[in-house]
């Protein structure tokens, strides 16, 4: 990509796009364009053809996604399935008409089957049953990597997917009732210590084993690919490591400087049992991940509480 290529993210203000932009501002790219939700819609078919039409981007990045937690997942299913379907035809289709040199799709570790073999390779997609809590984001997502897929051998197009691993950092949602784990428990933890609560209450027994990458680290390795990628298969992006839920609580109450005691909800589900992305690919392609859980962890709480007016203990 050249500095002054014509760069359209989709979904730049969440947590994925936004560092994305960070990485292009920084390399120096100078031509990146991007459309709020309510300034573009794109669920909306005649919307997107219009906007490609005119903007003629030369390379997308699709970041924009309708997500979520286990229960946003769970409850929300339809509006999961509907609005990421939607959102992903009209994008890569546009880009297909529209002659976009290159376009990376944006998926999720949760496209693979609940009990595939860990760590989780590029073929392993399909293999089996995916977990029933996010199944319609999954299979919305699965659907995105075929559709990259199928208009690269029907059309030629240079279409191509990553699958970030649990992702973390700036712009991440620590609302309860949609967050995922990390955030939740870096929310709880906080408002307990606040509060002066006795105990933190954690989902499930703490058992199952969760994969985390900054998203300034996802952005990088998206960027690389972008820039140095063009084949078929999907790429895996993550750390190679992971940890248990139980012991990234215990991280983060380290962390947050929390006195209390955590407890166990187990009316609550655990979801997936274990989700660690094997990165051998991505690291046979040359990148490799930059910053460690727990400098993340404590860069993502000093930014939270910046933004929730707190001042440093």
């Amino acid at each position: 990509m050249e500095l002054t290529a014509k760069i359209y993210i989709a979904g730049h203000r969440g947590m994925v796009g936004s560092a994305i932009f960070r990485n292009l501002q920084k390399q120096g790219f100078t031509n990146i364009i991007s459309r709020t939700s309510t300034e573009l819609d794109l669920r909306n078919q005649q919307a997107v053809t219009d906007f490609f039409a005119k903007e003629k981007p030369e390379y997308v990045f699709l970041a924009a996604a309708k997500v979520g937690g286990i229960q946003a997942n769970n409850i929300y299913r339809a509006d999961f399935i509907y609005e990421n379907l939607m959102m992903q035809n009209n994008v890569i289709h546009s880009s297909y008409v529209n002659s976009v040199k290159k376009l990376m799709f944006l998926g999720s570790s949760c496209i693979y089957p609940k009990l595939a073999p860990q760590p989780l390779k590029e073929d392993y997609l399909l293999s089996g049953f995916l977990e029933e809590t996010n199944e319609p984001y999954a299979i919305a997502k699965i659907a995105g990597i075929k559709m990259c897929e199928s208009y690269k051998k029907q059309y030629g197009c240079n279409f191509i997917s990553v699958m970030p691993t649990n992702l973390y950092g700036p712009n991440d949602s620590y609302n309860l009732n949609n967050s995922h784990v990390l955030p939740a428990l870096i929310r709880k933890f906080h408002d307990a210590k606040e509060n002066k609560l006795p105990y933190v209450e954690i989902w499930g027994t703490g058992t199952p084993m969760r994969e985390f990458l900054h998203s300034d680290d996802m952005a990088d390795a998206s960027v690389y690919l972008m820039k140095n990628y063009n084949g078929e298969k999907f790429v895996n992006i993550g750390t190679g490591t992971d940890l248990t839920i139980k012991d990234l609580a215990l991280l983060i109450k380290k962390i947050v400087a929390y006195a209390g005691d955590i407890k166990h909800d187990l009316t609550k589900p655990d979801g997936t049992p274990r989700k660690l992305l094997d990165v051998n690919y991505l690291h046979s392609l040359g990148w490799k991940h930059k910053i460690e859980l727990e400098d993340g962890i404590k860069a993502v709480y000093e930014d939270f509480k910046k933004k929730e007016g707190v001042k440093a203990w």
